[in-house]
């Protein structure tokens, strides 16, 4: 069976992030969020606010990926360059959005200042996606969503669009063990050898005593799995496995 690969680029953007000052949590949600919807994250950058640097990485993420997610620098203050900055990577004039607009002047009243209304500007042939009633909609240029950096409006917008980028699940299963990766590394080998489309992973557990090593196998075609997790699990000595559990990313 043929599964249409969706993929991910991820683009954080902002000095504060790059100086330490703030934690980028952005990036870790949108990718167990993706995972969970089939879609396959292929890269994460973080970038400082340079329009040029901007410009030149949301237009090569575009390229490569299916959809591309960036975070930061989309508010008022003189920092907050990442509509202009795709705008002029892509080499297209911005435009004031009358929808915007009008909910900037519902939201900030007589004391709506110049900076505010900047916020209503966006790229010409961008798509709005109404989200939050009273709030500013999701703005979408061509593949590219471009989301705010605060972690609690970015999870409130995505979450409102995520059924959008849904595609085949990946399916998961986990099998915990009692031995260390020197002692399975031959039979890890040979199981991706016998499975080449199985991703598997092996993690090594460096405190606790509940298990010193964790694999997952994961996979699109749920057959294909079934019969990877069984040709590992008959490889490996009895005495190392500990349980295991299967799971889908499928909500």
């Amino acid at each position: 069976m043929e599964y249409s690969l969706k993929t991910a680029g991820i683009i954080i953007i902002g000095n504060e992030i790059l100086s330490g000052k703030v934690q980028d949590l952005n990036s870790s949600y949108l990718c167990q969020e993706l995972r969970i919807l089939g879609v396959e994250v292929r890269q994460i950058v973080t970038i400082p606010d340079i329009r040029e640097i901007i410009g030149k990485t949301v237009v090569d993420f575009s390229k490569r990926y299916t959809w591309v997610f960036t975070s930061g620098g989309i508010g008022p203050t003189h920092d907050d360059i990442t509509v202009s900055s795709i705008a002029d990577g892509f080499g297209v004039d911005l435009l004031k959005s009358p929808q915007i607009m009008e909910i900037i002047k519902s939201y900030h009243g007589k004391e709506m200042t110049d900076a505010h209304i900047r916020m209503a500007m966006i790229p010409k042939g961008s798509k709005l996606i109404d989200t939050l009633e009273g709030r500013p909609p999701q703005l979408q240029f061509k593949n590219i969503f471009i989301f705010p950096g605060i972690p609690e409006f970015l999870k409130n917008r995505f979450s409102n669009i995520k059924e959008t980028f849904r595609t085949t699940p990946i399916v998961l299963k986990e099998l915990y063990l009692n031995a260390d990766e020197g002692k399975i590394a031959g039979i890890l080998d040979s199981t991706l050898d016998a499975f080449p489309k199985l991703l598997l992973g092996s993690y090594p557990r460096v405190s606790g005593a509940d298990y010193k090593v964790k694999l997952t196998l994961e996979c699109r075609d749920s057959v294909y799995l079934e019969k990877a997790f069984k040709f590992l699990y008959e490889l490996l000595p009895n005495e190392y496995i500990i349980n295991f559990e299967k799971n889908s990313s499928k909500n």
